[in-house]
C-alpha cells in the first residue's frame, strides 16, 4: 500500500509545493491533485474524506444486497480540499460470482475517474455518444442522473459516466458482464449528506482495484 501521494492520472510520483510551484507535480502530467494514499475501509475514514472533500462521495445507499463498502481514496490536499473522490464496494454479482464497483466524482480534468476506467483522460467526453439515449440512470441525490456507456475501455469492466451535481460521475464495474448492475436504477447517496447513517455502513477488505489502477 502506497504511502506517500502520487498522480492521480498515472500513479506515477508527486514533488510537493516547494520554491519554484506552489502546486503539486507529476513529471508526465504537470499539474495535478494528488492522489491521497488509500487506507483499509471503515467508518473513520470515510469521515476523514468527507470533511475534506469539496465534491460528492458517492455510495449506493441501500448497499445492495451482500454488498459491502472496500475502499475510498481522494485526490486534492490540505489547502484545495478533495477534487476528486472514489468509493469501492464489492458483492455479488448479478450473474454469479463477485463484483466491484467503484464510483468516482471529480472535477474537471482530474483524471482519476478514467485512470481507473482505463482510457487516456482526464474526461469522459471523448468516449462518450452523447447525441444517444443514455445506457443507464441512477438516482444520485434525489435526481435522476443520466449515465452513458464509456468506449475503448478495457475488456474486464464495464464503464460509464455522467453528470451530477455539476462534477463527472463515473461508475467503473469489474467484471464487464457485473455492468448489468448499473441498468437497475441504484440510488446513490452523497454521503456529505448521510450524517449519522454513515456509521451504518458495512465494511469488508479493501479493494485491490483501488489500488492498482
Amino acid at each position: 500500500m502506497r504511502g506517500e501521494p502520487s498522480c492521480p492520472k498515472c500513479g506515477g510520483r508527486v514533488r510537493a509545493p516547494g520554491l519554484f510551484s506552489d502546486a503539486w507535480q507529476c513529471d508526465i502530467h504537470g499539474t495535478v491533485h494528488p492522489l491521497q494514499p488509500v487506507i483499509p475501509p471503515s467508518v473513520e475514514a470515510l469521515e476523514v474524506v468527507v470533511h475534506r472533500t469539496k465534491v460528492p462521495v458517492w455510495m449506493p445507499w441501500p448497499l445492495p444486497v451482500g454488498w459491502l463498502f472496500t475502499g475510498v481514496a481522494c485526490a486534492g490536499d490540505d489547502r484545495s480540499g478533495g477534487r476528486a473522490t472514489a468509493v469501492a464496494c464489492t458483492g455479488p454479482g448479478p450473474l454469479g460470482g463477485m463484483g466491484e464497483l467503484i464510483l468516482v466524482a471529480e472535477e474537471l480534468g482530474v483524471g482519476l475517474g478514467a485512470r481507473y476506467a482505463g482510457v487516456d483522460g482526464p474526461d469522459p467526453g471523448p468516449y462518450m455518444d452523447v447525441e444517444k439515449p443514455p445506457q443507464a440512470k441512477v438516482l444520485a441525490a434525489g435526481r435522476p442522473t443520466s449515465l452513458w456507456h464509456v468506449s475503448k475501455t478495457p475488456d474486464d469492466r464495464a464503464v460509464f459516466a455522467g453528470e451530477a451535481l455539476g462534477m463527472w460521475l463515473w461508475a467503473v464495474v469489474w467484471p464487464e458482464q457485473s455492468g448489468l448492475l448499473m441498468y437497475d436504477e441504484l440510488v446513490l447517496a452523497d454521503l456529505r449528506d448521510a450524517g449519522a447513517e454513515a456509521e451504518l455502513v458495512p465494511c469488508g477488505a479493501l479493494s485491490p482495484r483501488l489500488l492498482e489502477a
